[in-house]
C-alpha cells in the first residue's frame, strides 16, 4: 500500500507544481513562460524521484507505468493500481489548485492548466505530438532505470531534464501532457473543450509508451547485441 500512496502523493505534487506554474505564471504565451512551466514539471519530477523513488520507483505517470508493464518490469495488477492512485493524486492536486484559484483575485490565462490542442493544431496533429514525445520521454525512463544499463542514482535527474526538454518543444502544440493522469484531473475541473479532447491525452501517451517499450526491447535486450 505504501507504494500506491507514494504514487498518489508524487502525482499530486507534479500536478500542483506543474499546472500551478501554468496558472500563476500567466499561462504559456511567451518563451519565458514556456520555460518556467517546463522547468516546474521537470523539477517536480526530480524532487519526487529522490523523495519516493526508493518506495515506488516514482512513476507518477500512467504512461510510464504502462511502459514498465509492457517491458515486463511490472505485473498487470500492480500496474493498474499504480494508475488508479496516480489519477487520484492528480485529482487532489487539481482540487487544491481549484481551491486556490477560487480564492485569489487574478486574471488567469488558464484556471486549471488543462491540455487542449493549440489553435491551428488538428486533433491528429495533437495526437501525433503527444505520442512521439511520450515515446521519447518513456524511452528515457526505461533506459535510465534499467538495472544493468541505467544511470543509477542519476536517473531521476536525467528523467526530469528530459521532461523539461519535451515540454519546451511540445507546450506550443498541446500544452504538453505525456501523462494521462496530469490531463484527466485538470479536464474534470475545466470541462468543455478539455473534456472533449481528453481522449487524445490518454490514448496518445499510452500509444507512445507501448512504442517505447517495444524499442527498448529491441535496443536494450541482451539478446540483440
Amino acid at each position: 500500500m505504501k507504494r500506491y500512496l507514494a504514487e498518489m502523493f508524487g502525482t499530486m505534487v507534479l500536478v500542483l507544481m506543474g499546472c500551478g506554474s501554468a496558472i500563476f505564471n500567466g499561462g504559456c504565451g511567451t518563451p519565458a513562460q514556456v520555460l518556467m512551466v517546463a522547468m516546474a514539471f521537470g523539477l517536480a519530477v526530480v524532487a519526487m524521484a529522490y523523495t519516493i523513488g526508493g518506495i515506488s520507483g516514482c512513476h507518477i505517470n500512467p504512461a510510464i507505468t504502462l511502459g514498465c508493464m509492457a517491458s515486463g518490469r511490472m505485473k498487470t495488477k500492480e500496474g493498474l493500481m499504480y494508475m488508479l492512485f496516480q489519477v487520484v493524486g492528480a485529482i487532489i492536486g487539481s482540487a487544491i489548485l481549484w481551491l486556490l484559484v477560487s480564492n485569489i483575485d487574478f486574471n488567469y490565462a488558464t484556471r486549471t492548466g488543462a491540455n487542449v490542442c493549440a489553435t491551428g493544431v488538428s486533433p491528429l496533429g495533437g495526437f501525433l505530438a503527444e505520442m512521439f514525445f511520450t515515446f521519447v520521454f518513456v524511452l528515457v525512463v526505461l533506459g535510465t532505470t534499467d538495472e544493468k544499463k541505467g544511470a543509477g542514482k542519476f536517473a531521476g535527474l536525467a528523467i526530469g531534464l528530459s521532461l523539461i526538454l519535451v515540454h519546451i518543444v511540445c507546450i506550443p502544440i498541446t500544452g504538453t501532457s505525456v501523462n494521462p493522469a496530469r490531463s484527466i484531473a485538470p479536464a474534470i475541473f475545466e470541462g468543455e473543450q478539455a473534456l472533449a479532447q481528453l481522449w487524445i491525452f490518454i490514448v496518445a501517451p499510452f500509444a507512445g509508451a507501448l512504442l517505447s517499450a517495444l524499442v527498448w526491447k529491441l535496443i536494450g535486450s541482451e539478446k540483440n547485441k
